[in-house]
Parts: structure tokens; C-alpha cells; sequence
């Protein structure tokens, strides 16, 4: 792809009103509240001037940001949206799993196409490394589940390893932190054990689920890590004495949330989740900043519900509605290509992730998508199917929300075009009425609205 010129942090014919919102008094997360994809990208990228470093806390390549600028569009996966500003420092924190040879070739790509990349870029020397058999062992188990199970028991991960990694980083003697891709012997040493026991383990899983399996070299494995350490050798660190340093000197930092709160492994719809804590608690043991620290919680909101991989969605669409959503809202994963499951707003599972989260502000992304729709709907409560029952909360059991069917608010909708109103009060009232509803339902404030996909479809509204 030919170069072109890199995005401008603060584009003349920008001006919002994000000094209102306070988000930069403190340090601030933005986190998804739904089950991922919901713009957060865009809105990270709109903070990001008014912080001094973007921090990623959690996840692997398996997440995707798409942000626009102008007429570009970039798809991040590892790196943090904060990139695309060139004054801000954008941190990988201990809580991310790195897979060098992905990651490399995203600086790459974003250097073609002229996006500076040096000091700017940090990576936690704790974080962990995603290897070869961490993918092998993604795709044999889901192999193995649907042949004993059927596809309705595979978890639907994206294949990068990212589970297996996590699983390594707790069992501790099979794994490997980004800091000592830089150490060779002991490298070597360590993978020629580890290697050996994955050989063996998916040799086995191989004949289960009735795969091809070829073992792995470690000394071939060794030799291509030491390389991607070399290569990434100028941006690891200790993040945390990073991050605290940061601090002390006065600056402010922005959490970048990968996946979302409704794939959280602890607080999301286990076991069709993420391996990582992906809710604003993740924030702390993912990088080594205190609760304390964090001030102001952004929760990202689709003004739909979308989903990808297995799991239940309560509000899942299989009508025309349905496809138009995910035509209209280009639903389709930013890193997979994987086609999106679309349904109408769940506002039960939205207050649940902002009351986890402890969201402090919302931002609506995609409310244009919405637009030419004579009515809407919203979801707001549960009724189980097997009872009759209505229930008060939601539910921890995936299988409990498998046969809960929604109760929905039926609104009107708004016909016209809204991607060209350029504040709150330009919105038809029936939009402005959809977003009330939210708040009203939720008990946190709507303060950022995405009308496009353009840093200038954004409106704010101070608080």
C-alpha cells in the first residue's frame, strides 16, 4: 500500500467540546459494555489529545479498532488507538499478550503508511507471548469440542492463541514473558522443555479431534523469537514504572479496553467469553495502576446489540431488520472479517456491564445506523421462557440466558439521515428521545454521541 499522510491529531475543522466532560481532570478508561465492537477505537482516538500516554490493558491480536480520519481508515489489532496522535506515548501493559510477528507487521503496515513509530510505542517486558502452539492448540480444541459436542460447544475464539497464552500465564512453567525474548540462552533453554511438553499434549489432541498434527522445532522457535525480541528490543520496559513515573510527573493516562465487559472471563456470559478481564477492573492488574488512580469510567455503547462467536443474545435478530443493521453498520469483524450477529439494544446486559465497569459517562456509537427505521426497539427486561418468570437481574449462567426471551419498549424511530447534525439539539426528537430512554434506564449519562465514522460525527454533551 503507498504511503499517504499521516493523520493530523487535531483536525482544523474539529472543534468539540471535550474540555466540558472533565475526562481529562484524571486518568480514564473507555471500556466496551457490551460484547465488544463497539466503536471504542473512535472514541479513544477523539480523547487521546488530552492525555499523555494511551494504555492497552488487556487482550491479544484477537481485538480489532477500526478509527477514522478524514478519508482513512485504520484497523488496529494490538496497538492503541493513541497511535494515530503523534505526542502520545501508547503503552502494551503486563495484562496484554503479545504476538510479535502480528505485531510487527502492524508497525509496519502503519509506517507505510506514514504513521511515526519509535519512543512512542511501549511494551510491559511482563507482558506475555503469544507462540505457535498456543494457535495449534486454539484450533485443535475447538476441532475436538464440535466432534464430540457439535459446533454449538465450541467457544467460536478467533484462532490467535490468545486462550491457550492466558491458560500458559496461570500454569507459569509454560511460559514466557515478553522481557525474556531478549535473554537467548535461557530462552532457548526454556522452550526446548516447553516445546516438548506442547508437542506431546497436542499430539494427543490432534487424534482426538482426527486433525493432522506436525510437531514444532524449538530450536526453529527459538531462533525466530530471538529475532522478533531484536526487532522489539527498542520498545520494551518496565510499563509500570512507566506508568507510575508518568504519573508523579503530573501526566494523565488513557485505558484502552480490548474486547468488552460482556466478555470478561469473570463478569461476562462464561464460558462464551475472552481469556482476559476486559471490564474496567482489568485496568489494575493489567498494568499496574490502583483503582484509586482511575477517576473517570467511559462506557461504549453500540445504540444496537451485536455479537460474534457462540453464546446466547437475547435480542438477536434473523429477519431483514436484522441484515440491515449489519449492512448498514458495516458489522463485520475489524480482524476477523467474521460476519457480526445483529439485534435490537439489550439495555438489561448494558446496566449490568455499567454497574460493573462503574461507568461514569456513556458513549452511544452508531446511532445513525438506526436512522430510516419507523420503530425501535429496546430490550428491557427478561422473561424465562421454561417459567414464565420475569428476572430481576442478569443472569450469571449462560445457559440461564440461552432460554430467556427479551421484553421489549417499542419507540418510534427516526426516518431521516442524522449523520450531518453537528449537535445534540439537531437531533430529530425521537433520537434525542432514544438516548433519554437510555439514561433513564441505565442510571449513567449519555455524554458523546456517534452519528459516523468520522472524528467529526461526533457530539458532545457536557455534563
Amino acid at each position: 500500500m503507498p504511503a499517504s499522510k499521516a493523520p493530523s491529531a487535531r483536525p482544523s475543522d474539529v472543534d468539540f467540546a471535550l474540555e466540558d466532560l472533565q475526562v481529562s481532570a484524571g486518568n480514564t478508561a473507555v471500556v466496551g459494555l457490551q460484547w465488544g465492537d463497539e466503536g471504542k477505537g473512535k472514541i479513544v482516538d477523539l480523547l487521546t489529545p488530552r492525555f499523555d500516554c494511551v494504555v492497552r490493558y488487556n487482550g491479544g491480536a484477537n481485538a480489532g479498532h477500526s478509527v477514522v480520519v478524514g478519508n482513512e481508515r485504520y484497523a488496529l489489532h494490538l496497538i492503541p488507538s493513541g497511535i494515530l496522535n503523534p505526542d502520545t506515548v501508547n503503552v502494551l501493559g503486563n495484562g496484554v499478550v503479545i504476538d510479535p510477528a502480528s505485531l510487527l507487521d502492524e508497525i509496519n503496515h502503519l509506517r507505510a503508511r506514514g504513521v511515526a513509530i519509535g519512543d512512542n510505542l511501549r511494551i510491559s517486558d511482563r507482558a506475555h507471548v503469544v507462540f505457535p502452539h498456543h494457535k495449534v492448540q486454539d484450533a485443535l480444541t475447538e476441532a475436538a469440542l464440535s466432534k464430540g459436542r457439535g459446533d454449538g460447544a465450541k467457544i467460536g475464539t478467533t484462532g490467535r492463541g490468545i486462550g491457550p497464552c492466558y491458560a500458559d500465564k496461570a500454569i507459569r512453567s509454560t511460559a514466557i514473558r515478553v522481557g525474556e525474548l531478549l535473554h537467548p540462552e535461557a530462552l532457548r533453554e526454556k522452550l526446548r522443555v516447553i516445546v516438548r511438553i506442547k508437542n506431546a499434549m497436542l499430539k494427543a489432541l490432534a487424534e482426538e479431534a482426527g486433525m493432522p498434527f506436525t510437531p514444532e522445532d524449538a530450536d526453529a522457535v527459538a531462533k525466530q523469537y530471538l529475532a522478533y525480541g531484536e526487532s522489539l528490543r527498542p520498545h520494551i520496559c518496565d510499563a509500570t514504572q512507566l506508568l507510575h513515573d508518568a504519573m508523579a510527573a503530573g501526566k494523565h493516562l488513557l485505558f484502552e479496553g480490548a474486547n468488552a465487559t460482556l466478555l470478561d472471563i469473570d463478569h461476562g456470559t462464561y464460558p462464551y467469553v475472552t481469556s482476559s478481564n476486559c471490564s474496567s477492573l482489568g485496568v489494575y492488574a493489567g498494568t499496574g495502576v490502583p483503582g484509586q488512580r482511575v477517576t473517570n469510567i467511559v462506557g461504549i455503547v453500540k445504540a444496537y446489540s451485536t455479537r460474534v462467536g457462540g453464546g446466547p443474545m437475547p435480542t438477536e435478530l434473523h429477519d431483514e431488520t436484522g441484515e440491515r443493521i449489519r449492512k448498514v453498520g458495516r458489522e463485520y469483524g475489524t480482524t476477523t472479517g467474521r460476519a457480526r450477529r445483529c439485534g435490537w439494544l439489550d439495555l438489561v446486559a448494558v446496566k449490568y456491564s455499567a454497574t460493573v465497569s462503574g461507568a461514569t459517562c456513556i458513549g452511544l456509537m452508531l446511532l445513525d445506523v438506526l436512522a430510516g427505521l419507523d420503530r425501535l426497539k429496546i430490550c428491557v427486561g427478561y422473561r424465562d421462557k421454561s417459567t414464565g418468570k420475569t428476572l430481576a437481574n442478569f443472569p450469571a449462567d449462560a445457559d440461564v440466558l440461552a432460554r430467556v426471551e427479551p421484553v421489549y419498549e417499542e419507540v418510534a424511530g427516526f426516518p431521516a439521515p442524522i449523520d450531518g447534525c453537528r449537535r445534540f439539539e439537531d437531533l430529530p426528537n425521537e433520537a434525542q428521545a432514544y438516548i433519554r430512554r437510555i439514561e433513564a434506564y441505565v442510571g449513567v449519562p449519555v455524554c458523546m454521541v456517534s452519528i459516523g465514522p468520522r472524528r467529526d460525527q461526533t457530539l458532545v454533551r457536557p455534563r
